[in-house]
């Protein structure tokens, strides 16, 4: 068996560091923090406290190698999402792999509980997607649709990711996607065995919480993944996991 040992972030190149399988025409990837008694949220609720520095960079690598970020409707609204951002560093080598465009925000939504007013549709340079059902209620899906979002729908009463990721990828090219989360989100796309990698900050803190929230928050089969990379920095540990075939 290969021993990996930690390499320091400040010694590889961010974007090339996170790059996928260059042999993947497909890939779907988790990012997700967390502390080191398994809480995925801060004292305020929200993720973005956790990591330090190599996690945010190791964030916008994620981002940037990505066609489309997928995240569900409870963590775009608890981390009011805006539209992604390139970044000056990475926007050379970006364009480079030929995504000009930033990657359009994903919500993954049976109720379409989303504020057209919110930063998810104002604040963007790309339309944001709705992934939602067959038979969701006609007046939300009317009104994110009037703020600008393209609505996709694939299942009935409940979102299939299978559907709809091939719809993402076959009908609109966004064949890499980037999954941040919430936890249910998360167990889902584990239970359909749609998860290729997962990539996962252990952070330097103890939360302390008694926040029940943990990387994966649903029932889903056990899946055996390979540790293909570990990088470090501060005492944080960033792990690289992908599927076992």
């Amino acid at each position: 068996m290969e021993q990996l040992h930690p390499t320091h972030v400040p010694e590889v190149d961010a974007y090339e560091a996170h790059r996928p399988p260059a042999d993947e025409p497909s890939w779907l990837r988790v990012n997700m923090v967390s502390s080191l008694d398994g809480h995925i949220v801060d004292d305020d609720g929200v993720s973005g406290g956790l990591g330090g520095e190599a996690d945010r960079l190791a964030f916008f690598a994620m981002r940037h190698h990505a066609d489309a970020i997928l995240a569900g409707a409870g963590t775009v609204r608890a981390e009011d999402y805006g539209g992604m951002r390139v970044r000056d560093t990475m926007r050379a080598a970006r364009e480079a792999d030929g995504r000009v465009d930033p990657a359009p925000i994903v919500v993954v939504t049976a109720s379409v509980d989303l504020d057209p007013t919110s930063r998810l549709f104002t604040d963007t340079r790309v339309p944001p997607i709705v992934l939602t059902t067959t038979d969701a209620d006609p007046e939300a899906v009317q009104r994110v649709a009037e703020a600008g979002a393209r609505v996709v729908s694939a299942g009935e009463g409940r979102v299939d990711l299978t559907e709809g990721l091939a719809v993402l990828r076959e009908s609109l090219g966004l064949h890499h996607v980037l999954c941040e989360g919430g936890p249910g989100l998360n167990a889902a796309l584990l239970a359909a065995d749609l998860v290729d990698e997962l990539c996962l900050t252990l952070a330097a803190t103890v939360v302390g919480s008694d926040d029940p929230r943990r990387i994966a928050g649903g029932a889903h089969p056990e899946r055996r993944m390979a540790l293909s990379r570990v990088l470090h920095q501060d005492g944080e540990l960033l792990l690289r996991y992908t599927r076992t075939r």
